[in-house]
């Protein structure tokens, strides 16, 4: 099986403290049903910085990093369809960047 990355962008934080919460619990349920998929849960990231050829930009660019989790899946395909069902596109209005983990040796 293969591991990819999601990289989670975008959206909009709760309103409320009882939105945040249906939130996290919809996140909790999203990412128990992976089960065994989900390798790494990740985390959440703060506000970012960018190094970059011309120097260090105080942002992550046009659509900053929110956080990133590794799962386990046959193919792209079915990992972009692990992904399409996350509340961060449902609930919050964000995206998901799906990349494939290379096998290389460092």
């Amino acid at each position: 099986m293969a591991q990819f990355v999601f990289a989670y962008h975008g959206g909009n934080p709760p309103s409320s403290p009882e939105e945040g919460q249906k939130m996290m619990n919809e996140w909790h349920a999203w990412m128990q049903g992976l089960g065994e998929a989900m390798v790494n849960p990740g985390a959440a990231v703060g506000k970012s910085k960018t190094a970059a050829p011309d120097g260090i930009h105080d942002n992550g660019g046009s659509n900053p990093l929110m956080g990133y989790s590794v799962v386990e899946a046959a193919d792209i395909d079915t990992a972009l369809a692990m992904a399409a069902a996350c509340p961060h596109i449902s609930l919050v209005g964000g995206s998901i960047e799906v990349a494939p983990v290379m096998d290389m040796e460092m």
